[in-house]
């Protein structure tokens, strides 16, 4: 049976915890199954499904699984499987799927990735892809977003999986060893990436002192490994916003910690925070925002040096001491609240820049979080030292079968081939979009961009259409919020301060006149819904007032309008002071030559900005991606010099 169809299953053949340890295979076009072919053939086998009664549909469902374990997921096994799975949907959800979420689903069965766009009904193509993969018998992942998503997904199709004689559960941050052991062991678990690889990590913890399948085997006939792993291995994973995973996270290695007790770091840190204050920028150290950094100079090597002389103990190290407050003067002058990071109940959390979304327990290395911890008047985090490290670009390999899907995979097709093997097929809409692009503006200074803006919404929001406000950061959605309130428009904020609110905020940002200003938690996962008339009033407004480093990411902002042939309409203002604007080559220079409106606004033409922020993008995306190629090689170097690589080795 060739490599792609085998179906990897915990067991005699693929060990207790089958994972991948060879470099994944990388996947070419014109390697693709005929979709068409295959698409007609699902189709046609269908039609007899669905006149089964519910017996029939089970006793020929227990054919097929048999089917698929013994010749893989290809041929007429794979085609009645996937169709059995539709008419599932139908039975028990009262769905039907459309002819692009099955092309999703044949791709992504296909150990490929499918660009579909935002409100084509990803959500089902994923339930799909996972159902027919279960069927065979493995134990599938199913990645999402956070915790709200696995959720609601995981409730909402359970009747889906039962009429399958599948079981379908959870995994989220607050659960137990005990309970999450219990959802892995579901033909289907649905989970955060993040909960994912932590448990990975102590999977490993607990499984390293014997490093091959068959000596684990050993020792658990001994006695010697008697807590089981969380995970039954690295059989197969769907990923939805794929993108947002093996690209823009990549960068962010994920460290499985413990506290120890160390007064002596505590002080230190004390120190160098203290220390950072007596320096002065410009004389002593220059802050890099966009590599978010502060860098001593040479005068301030010297000061440093001088002022530590008679402290000795760690301070005796130069590179240690000039690393350390640096990072310091990182937390005193780059990192800021509400952008960055919340204090929420006397702790510091993380904003996740990608997803707007806090995220506890979450914490800087390097004692940047301690730094951060002191700036703000919190109690000190115990000190802690790593067991274990991964990053998504070392782990994602890991599956035997990979797959996933996103609105926005063709930009990084070239990096997804290189470091997973896995090829982007795109997926044509179902309806011809209809989305309006209004020309961008540029404003000279935030307030005028503010008070721009709420005469803009104000306008729109007398039409009868929603709006949606974009913004990059906690701290920009509320300056905008009060903008809004001075003017007497009536709004919601979505953002990490609000994060439990998010599904009763997103549920009404499609009523009438509804306006909501929100982070980037608005740009991914959420499907917002139109209420009676608002289409034919033409459909949410979205105003994208952030720039971000990836135009991806814009894309995903721009998708939460005009879904599934719905009526919509886009449009970008930004200012030069908002977040990496300024970086922008020429632009500071064409508002000094052309001069502004009486408004604020640059008389700058939209395809000249369009322009200009495009190429930054581009270059940006390009150095983002030579960053990320740099820190996957480290990794690969680091799991070479330690004796713990992962549950399997």
């Amino acid at each position: 049976m060739p490599l792609d169809l085998r179906v990897p299953l915990p067991g005699l053949v693929w060990g207790a915890y089958p994972e991948r340890r060879e470099p994944p295979r990388r996947s070419w076009p014109w390697q693709r199954a005929g979709y068409r072919r295959q698409l007609a053939a699902v189709r046609a086998a269908l039609a007899g499904w669905r006149m089964l009664d519910e017996a029939a549909f089970a006793a020929r469902l227990r054919t097929v699984q048999g089917r698929l374990g013994r010749d893989g997921l290809a041929g007429d096994a794979l085609t009645e499987a996937l169709a059995a799975a539709v008419d599932a949907a139908r039975r028990s959800l009262g769905m039907e799927a459309y002819d692009t979420q099955l092309h999703a689903a044949l791709v992504m069965l296909d150990n490929r990735l499918a660009e579909m766009a935002t409100g084509e009904g990803k959500t089902l193509s994923a339930a799909l892809t996972a159902a027919v993969g279960a069927l065979a018998g493995m134990p599938v992942h199913v990645l999402t977003a956070n915790d709200y998503l696995v959720e609601r997904d995981a409730t909402h199709l359970a009747p889906f999986y039962a009429r399958l004689g599948l079981r379908v559960d959870f995994v989220t941050g607050e659960m137990s060893e005990a309970r999450r052991r219990t959802s892995y062991a579901a033909p289907v678990c649905y989970v955060t990436a993040r909960e994912l690889v932590f448990d990975y990590l102590r999977d490993g913890q607990r499984r390293g002192h014997a490093r091959g399948d068959l000596q684990r085997r050993v020792a658990a006939l001994g006695g010697g490994d008697t807590v089981q792993p969380l995970l039954r291995g690295l059989c197969m994973a769907v990923v939805d916003e794929a993108d947002s995973l093996l690209i823009d996270e990549a960068m962010m290695p994920l460290i499985l910690s413990r506290q120890v007790r160390d007064s002596g770091a505590r002080a230190f840190f004390w120190q160098a925070w203290s220390l950072a204050g007596e320096l002065v920028s410009g004389v002593d150290f220059r802050v890099d925002a966009p590599a978010m950094q502060a860098r001593l100079t040479d005068a301030g090597r010297t000061r440093l040096a001088g002022r530590v002389a008679a402290l000795g103990g760690r301070w005796r190290s130069r590179r240690l001491r000039e690393e350390v407050v640096a990072l310091a003067l990182a937390a005193r002058h780059v990192y800021r609240r509400d952008v960055h990071y919340l204090v929420r109940d006397g702790q510091v959390e993380i904003i996740d820049e990608i997803t707007g979304r806090a995220a506890p327990g979450r914490v800087w290395s390097r004692g940047l979080h301690g730094l951060v911890e002191l700036k703000e008047g919190c109690r000190p985090s115990p000190a802690t030292e790593t067991l274990a490290q991964i990053t998504f670009q070392r782990f994602f390999p890991r599956y035997h079968r990979l797959c996933g899907m996103s609105g926005t995979l063709r930009e990084a097709r070239g990096e997804l081939r290189e470091v997973y093997g896995l090829d982007v097929v795109c997926i044509p809409s179902r309806l011809p979009a209809s989305r309006k692009s209004f020309p961008g503006r540029l404003y000279g200074a935030r307030h005028a961009l503010w008070d721009a803006v709420a005469r803009r919404v104000a306008e729109i929001r007398q039409t009868g259409r929603p709006v949606l406000v974009g913004t990059s950061s906690v701290a920009e959605s509320e300056s905008l919020s009060a903008r809004l309130t001075a003017a007497g428009v009536a709004h919601t904020v979505l953002n990490a301060r609000f994060d439990a609110d998010e599904a009763a905020i997103v549920a009404r940002a499609g009523e009438p006149g509804q306006v909501t200003v929100a982070t980037n938690m608005a740009g991914r996962g959420t499907d917002i819904p139109l209420a009676a008339g608002v289409a034919a009033a033409g459909g949410l407004h979205v105003m994208c007032c952030q720039f971000n480093a990836s135009r991806r990411i814009d894309r995903q902002l721009e998708g939460r309008c005009a879904r599934q042939g719905d009526p919509g309409s886009v449009e970008t203002w930004i200012s030069l002071d908002v977040a990496r604007v300024a970086e922008v080559p020429l632009l500071g220079l064409l508002a000094r030559r052309y001069g502004m409106t009486s408004d604020g606004a640059v008389k700058v033409g939209p395809w000249l900005l369009r322009v200009l922020l495009g190429w930054y993008q581009w270059r940006q995306a390009g150095q983002e991606r030579r960053a990320r190629w740099v820190l996957l090689q480290a990794d690969r170097e680091w799991e070479r010099g330690l004796s713990f690589g992962g549950p399997g080795e």
